[in-house]
């Protein structure tokens, strides 16, 4: 009779034992279960090119434009109300800066990878400051997954890397503090997006071939499908691991080539547009599948309260629509990808636990409110930060960090600490060339260095003018005065280089 007793009472403990795990943020302390983190992170996805609307109207309500109501992303929806969206959210125009900064936390200026990174060379390009740093990340650096990893995480990358070129350390995933790594390499867009060709190894660019997904070459699956179905694997591993994870979801879509996505190509067959936007558009509604099927994997395994995905672009959007007058794939706002203007910038961020839950644990850690929309400015920068704040991370002592925590704006309060400001250095060529924009508050700043002669300043008011219409560099001469002595002080903050010519450095003039 005893020994029945003692039995029964071991399997009620067993029985409580599981359910604490399954249920972690709610039984347990906060030391001993951190949760779960997914970077969501799309190659050339601009604020626009979703069904979601990001931008607001007067009244602060979202506001709905052309481009909304071009592309389907249902998944996207479904996580911006069970979330918090941000809608003046800042990247860098390229994507390695952007992706070295969500690393690192550090402000492209400062970890001097200021272009996107040519795998096989330097491509500083013709006034480029010789000293930029075109080899990228190395063993060395203090990175957002090594500081997670020696907190216990799983880390894992999966998808785009471009960390640095050929035959560098920043090249793989593995020598950053990644404990997997499945696609990432140098390469900053697919040889080809279909398993028919072997990703780029049997067709298509061979020199931009994805690594390390050889179980698909040859069979009818897109890139985007493989990947996520690659991740959905390695997250059941840290489950079955019992370890929280850190997942890097780093899809090479939407970049080039604009290949049609054959699963959603019928959605868009009837909508006027070229083939290459079409393609584009099943390229979106790709990741907005992605977006779902890890989301509800993560449910599957019991882990949607205690895992918190952060949805975004690595610089403005490159869809193939037609350029009017500086106006195009981000419109209404101006500009696109390499632009300098808002539209190279401005990118979607959403913030949503998966499953969300006021009374679990760890989200009252860390309050997101559900279907809001933050109007301060976030950054790429504030994601290393915010995260650390999350998993309960110090930074290592004397660590510069550029971003802010966003624990105050998830809950959709102001942080009054931040200074509202975002630098986006580019002394290179690309559609816009040599140029250096500043965001503070309501004004930017638009510095074009002086390759032929004198500089030429952009100004605006995006407050009053958030399209870019009116350039009033000319008309507010003061106001323009107090940006650049601004600008100034915030680059020699970041010991920023220069574009030179005739082996000396364009150091900025002052109007």
């Amino acid at each position: 009779m005893q020994h029945k007793l003692k039995l029964k009472i071991e399997l009620i403990a067993l029985m409580f034992v599981t359910l604490l795990s399954l249920t972690p943020c709610v039984g347990q302390s906060r030391e001993s279960i951190p949760p779960n983190i997914i970077v969501f992170l799309v190659d050339d996805m601009g604020l626009m090119d979703t069904s979601v609307p990001f931008l607001t109207g007067s009244d602060g309500k979202p506001e709905k434009h052309s481009l909304n109501d071009f592309y389907r992303t249902p998944n996207m929806e479904m996580f911006a109300k069970q979330g918090i969206r941000f809608t003046n959210f800042y990247a860098h125009s390229v994507c390695s800066p952007t992706r070295i900064s969500i690393l690192t936390g550090q402000n492209s200026a400062r970890h001097k990878a200021t272009n996107w990174i040519k795998s096989e060379e330097n491509n500083k390009n013709e006034f480029g400051p010789k000293d930029w740093n075109w080899k990228g990340l190395t063993k060395a650096s203090v990175t957002l997954p090594r500081v997670l990893q020696q907190q216990g995480y799983r880390t894992i990358h999966v998808g785009k890397a471009h960390f640095g070129p050929f035959n560098s350390e920043g090249e793989d995933p593995l020598n950053l503090g990644f404990d997997i790594n499945i696609g990432g390499s140098s390469i900053g867009q697919p040889g080809s997006y279909f398993g028919a060709d072997g990703f780029g190894h049997i067709a298509g660019n061979k020199a931009r071939a994805v690594e390390g997904l050889e179980k698909y070459h040859g069979k009818d699956i897109f890139l985007t499908e493989a990947l996520t179905l690659e991740a959905i694997f390695e997250i059941t591993k840290a489950k079955e691991e019992g370890k929280p994870f850190f997942l890097n979801m780093a899809h090479y879509a939407v970049h080039a080539p604009f290949q049609s996505d054959p699963r959603f190509s019928d959605h868009y067959k009837d909508s006027g547009k070229s083939p290459n936007a079409q393609a584009y558009a099943t390229l979106i509604e790709g990741i907005d599948k992605s977006l779902g099927d890890i989301i509800q994997h993560v449910k599957k395994l019991g882990l949607g309260e205690n895992t918190l995905i952060l949805f975004l672009g690595d610089n403005g959007s490159d869809a193939p629509l037609p350029v009017k007058e500086g106006y195009s794939s981000s419109s209404p706002i101006k500009g696109k990808k390499g632009n300098h203007w808002e539209g190279g910038m401005r990118v979607p961020f959403i913030a949503s636990w998966i499953t969300p839950n006021k009374d679990a644990f760890c989200q009252k850690e860390t309050i997101i409110k559900q279907n809001a929309i933050q109007q301060q400015m976030g950054t790429i920068l504030d994601i290393f930060p915010t995260l650390c704040r999350v998993a309960k991370v110090n930074k290592k002592e004397g660590y510069i960090l550029d971003g802010f925590s966003l624990q105050d704006q998830l809950s959709n309060r102001k942080n009054h600490k931040r200074n509202e400001l975002f630098l986006n250095h580019f002394p290179h060529s690309h559609r816009s060339s040599y140029f250096t924009s500043m965001v503070k508050s309501d004004w930017k700043i638009i510095y074009h260095f002086q390759i032929d002669g004198s500089p030429d300043y952009e100004l605006y008011n995006l407050k009053e003018d958030p399209f870019e219409f009116n350039n009033l560099s000319d008309k507010n001469v003061k106001q323009l005065k107090l940006m650049m002595e601004a600008l100034i002080v915030e680059m020699k903050d970041k010991s920023a280089l220069y574009p030179e010519k005739n082996g000396q450095p364009l150091e900025l003039i002052k109007p």
